[in-house]
């Protein structure tokens, strides 16, 4: 396994429930620079864009590294 596996939290709008979850091996820079041209592109009227197109374009992009996405309420809690 890589040494710099993570996990962030990607939020792109003002809706929380839209926010969602990386397993990855990129750093911040790389995400930010990918998904950051995608959303001011919609913003100025560009084309739609939703989280698996956002991960798609990042596993593209890099496709030597670990992008998995996770969705907030995907993730199991264990409550002791």
């Amino acid at each position: 396994m890589k040494e710099n596996l993570r996990i962030v939290r990607v939020n792109t709008t003002a809706f929380e429930e839209e926010d969602f979850l990386l397993l990855t091996t990129l750093n911040d820079d790389q995400i930010t620079e990918v998904i950051t041209t995608i959303v001011e592109s919609e913003r100025d009227g560009g084309e739609f864009y939703d989280n698996d197109g956002l991960v798609w374009s990042l596993k593209d992009k890099y496709p030597n590294e670990v992008v998995e996405q996770y969705s907030l309420d995907s993730i199991d809690t264990i409550s002791i």
